[in-house]
């Protein structure tokens, strides 16, 4: 078989083939009218999909790979074979989807705008065949082809819309809504190049393109035709409205914001929302005249500075036009959002039952200028009253803080705001002002509390709080881990929490079960559906049956064979992708997460120096040690030198030590470039230990150390973010605990912290930093790493030093529990059974209770 005509699939009329295809082009959010008319039987018939069998989805292949792509399958390529099976699994989803935007158009209920700068995916192709239960039918289709279908699987990109754990959240958060039928756009932008692909060149970070969308995306719907203005600079002028006074924005300049919608689908329900993401293009794009003159550069500027908008996530913001850059991407995407939404409102829509229809959650700080855009659209367009505006915005925006670093809770300056967005400045100002007013009448002239509660802050710079901004414009405001949401009531804003009782709620992050376990660990998956059944998958707390199990000697073999064969899976990939090699017998201990100090990868270096330093000093015996491969991956910010000092440390005492034979290859080190979605999920199932050591009261969650347990990974940790809650859950017995708690790590630095005096105390921590600073691991060259050396002596922001003897005693502790395999992987189901809490299901029902109030609509 190696063609097929363009007749419709079986079921289907010509009639309901040809509505397919014309629905298909109208899949925008919008309301279009349909061109046969409102009343016309084609226009009322619902959409049908190609038929769900094998023969169904070979000829839907066929078609699309003659008719798409344009080409028989016997002349076809790899990449055309993909695309077309890409297509074709997207052509089941459509009628879904065309279904689920019909219904929410009809029911006009109440739904979440997710505002988020990442959105960190992964791949899309198994995910959207385990949710729409094709997996099977698709793989026996593709072989009836002679098509391989992990050809097609190894064909796929991953999309570079995402860096670390927000985006992963987000990602996470998407699927559970389409999960739980709940309402949902995801708001973002499609970057081109995502963050930036990591190489390591003499062991140092370089950053490359990445250039994900070479050959396009299967899976994203382009809609030029719903493109949106937006509006940067100019000034801003005060008219006469009809006997009121009223200010209005004349803009200096526009860009287009292109949507490209992709689609989300919920497990196993025929439910199907949508991520939404935008592209900057000029809106005069090519002067024709200036390129008849010769000029080709000035004729494609207009084009050239629009597009970079949307090119690179998180732009290096270390220069001026780096900041802003960020600040034109963040105001890009929520001013296109936000007049999206309000555009499919009916013309008659009541604005003050906005908040019955939508709430926008802002998910951290970046989206947080939708707040005076979505008041300027009010006031100044829709030319609502001010303080009816107000009362619908404060009622319409939910925020999540993510960080507890007060230098990740951004601030703008007002000359740049004032420059790119002055409308925008003046609201915020008049925001401000009547909110101070508020907390006079509550107050008196506290004049230190206004300071401190003011959005606008006057030192070092005048500048916009943004998170001041989100908190007062918002219905409610939440942390993400117990610990997370305590600190930032206590420690963040606690003033606001005083002078908004109730405002402040937690949602402990959570991950969803069907990728990070039934595809990442389909081992696993399949071990706990035949120990307790189905339908755990969306109902985690289920894995609590596997306590019992735990206690059956086959159940614990059946699970210890699962992690060896994932541990053989991951040396595949690692072997094929960076030439490592996982050794035999070793302990899989990884540490994977975003490159920064709080996070306390130098703790782990000097874990790894230690243990070196103890066997060729000769005072340990390479065969004492147990065996162990240490597992990096991280990318640091292109601008933050320390955090790519240390990425250069750890290459360099991995080339060491990996080299050394006295260690008899005991001890290996592995930092892989570029970790992603796509190598997390076979990092995550094999490993034995997780690192989730950052300093007490610094973490706000994490999700990798949810992802780790659930795989059957033991944690080592301090008491931070949801460390906290995981180890209340498995239990003391089965987490490894250390390190100082966050009131202790306060009482230290009050007392006044000196790092060198740990150094002076500890003969294995100075036998470490002395070997990094000999230049034992620099060739010979001290003052390579010396900027370290000296930043862990008389500075350590993050206690490394201090924290450094609990880690390297319980690090121990490690090694005698790792000895009786048996015990470890009691343990390590016992994590697994009782995480079921950190679902993303969970973490989505929770908002859906305590802040938006979004049913699922049926």
């Amino acid at each position: 078989m190696t063609t097929s005509d363009s007749s419709p699939t079986a079921g289907e009329t010509p009639e309901t083939h040809a509505e397919t295809s014309a629905a298909t082009e109208t899949a925008d959010t919008t309301a279009v009218p349909h061109p046969l008319g409102a009343s016309h039987p084609l226009a009322l018939a619902p959409v049908t999909g190609p038929a769900t069998s094998v023969d169904g989805f070979v000829r839907q292949f066929l078609r699309n790979l003659n008719y798409e792509r344009g080409v028989a399958l016997s002349a076809s390529t790899d990449a055309d074979r993909y695309f077309a099976f890409a297509l074709t699994v997207r052509d089941y989803l459509m009628a879904r989807w065309l279904e689920d935007l019909r219904r929410q158009r009809e029911k006009q209920s109440k739904g979440v705008a997710y505002l988020s700068a990442e959105y960190l995916l992964g791949r899309q192709l198994d995910n959207n065949l385990l949710a729409s239960g094709l997996t099977d039918i698709a793989t026996e289709a593709m072989a009836a082809c002679g098509i391989d279908i992990d050809d097609l699987r190894a064909q796929e990109v991953e999309p570079g819309l995402g860096n670390g754990g927000l985006g992963r959240l987000a990602a996470c958060f998407i699927d559970s809504l389409a999960t739980l039928g709940v309402p949902n756009t995801g708001y973002g932008i499609r970057y081109e190049y995502g963050i930036f692909r990591q190489t390591f060149e003499g062991g140092q970070q370089v950053e490359q393109p990445d250039a994900w969308l070479t050959l396009g995306s299967p899976w994203e719907f382009p809609h030029p035709e719903a493109s949106r203005r937006i509006s940067f600079g100019g000034h801003t002028e005060t008219y006469d409205d009809e006997g009121t006074p009223r200010s209005r924005w004349v803009p200096g300049w526009h860009v287009q914001a292109v949507p490209y919608n992709y689609m989300v689908p919920g497990y196993l329900n025929g439910r199907v929302n949508t991520l939404r993401l935008w592209s900057a293009k000029a809106t005069d794009s090519f002067d024709l005249r200036v390129f008849n003159s010769g000029d080709y550069e000035e004729a494609v500027r207009a084009q050239t500075y629009a597009e970079n908008i949307s090119k690179v996530l998180y732009p290096e913001d270390s220069t001026p036009q780096g900041k802003e850059l960020r600040l034109q991407q963040q105001y890009f995407f929520v001013a296109a959002s936000i007049g999206d939404f309000l555009e499919q409102l009916p013309d008659d829509f009541d604005l003050t039952t906005l908040p019955d229809r939508i709430i926008f959650q802002l998910n951290d700080t970046h989206p947080v200028i939708g707040v005076p855009e979505l008041m300027r659209v009010l006031v100044d367009e829709k030319k609502l009253e001010w303080d009816a505006a107000w009362a619908i915005t404060q009622k319409c925006f939910a925020y999540t803080c993510h960080t507890l670093l007060p230098e990740a809770l951004e601030v703008w300056s007002v000359d740049l705001l004032g420059r790119l967005l002055p409308r925008h400045l003046e609201i915020i100002y008049r925001i401000n002002e009547e909110f101070l007013d508020e907390v006079r009448e509550r107050y008196g002239d506290d004049e230190m509390r206004i300071r401190n509660m003011s959005i606008i802050s006057e030192f070092p710079d005048r500048s916009v709080r943004m998170a001041y901004l989100a908190t007062v414009a918002s219905s409610k405001v939440n942390g993400v881990a117990k610990l997370h949401s305590q600190l930032l009531r206590e420690k963040v804003l606690p003033d606001f929490n005083e002078f908004y009782p109730g405002k402040f709620t937690n949602v402990t992050n959570g991950i969803t079960p069907r990728r990070f376990i039934r595809l990442a660990n389909p081992g696993l998956s399949d071990l706990i559906t035949e120990a307790i059944g189905t339908g755990w998958l969306t109902d985690l707390e289920r894995l609590r049956e596997l306590e019992t199990y735990a206690e059956n000697p086959d159940f614990r073999a059946a699970f210890a064979e699962v992690k060896a064969a994932n541990k053989r899976r991951l040396d595949r990939v690692m072997r094929d992708r960076d030439g490592f090699e996982i050794s035999d017998g070793h302990l899989l201990d990884v540490m994977v997460k975003r490159l920064h100090e709080y996070k306390r990868q130098m703790l782990k270096v000097l874990h790894i120096v230690t243990e070196y330093e103890r066997v060729v000093s000769g005072r340990v015996a390479a065969s004492d040690i147990q065996p162990r491969t240490f597992i990096f991956g991280a990318k640091a910010a292109p601008g933050y030198v320390m955090a790519k000092r240390i990425i250069h440390l750890i290459n360099a005492v991995g080339e060491v030590v990996n080299a050394d034979p006295r260690v008899e290859g005991r001890l290996k080190v592995l930092f892989t470039p570029n970790y992603n979605v796509t190598l997390a999920e076979r990092v995550i199932p094999a490993a034995d230990l997780s690192e989730q050591i950052s300093l007490a009261g610094k973490e706000a969650s994490g999700t990798g150390n949810m992802k780790f347990a659930l795989n059957g990974a033991l944690t080592i940790g301090t008491d931070d973010g949801a460390n906290v809650e995981i180890r209340e859950l498995v239990g003391d017995e089965n987490f490894f605990l250390f390190g100082m708690s966050e009131p202790e790590v306060e009482a230290l630095w009050a007392r006044g912290y000196k790092p060198a005096e740990f150094y002076q105390a500890d003969e294995n921590l100075r036998r470490a930093i002395d070997l990094i600073a000999s230049g034992a691991f620099s060739g010979g060259d001290k003052s390579v790493f010396e900027p370290i050396v000296s930043n862990l002596l008389y500075d350590d922001r993050f206690m490394v030093l201090a924290d450094y003897s609990s880690y390297i005693a319980e690090q121990a502790k490690i090694d005698a529990a790792y000895a009786d395999q048996d015990a470890w992987t009691h343990a390590a189901i016992l994590n697994v059974a009782r995480c079921g809490f950190f679902s993303s299901d969970r973490s989505i029902r929770d908002y859906i209770a305590r802040i938006w109030h979004t049913p699922p609509v049926l």
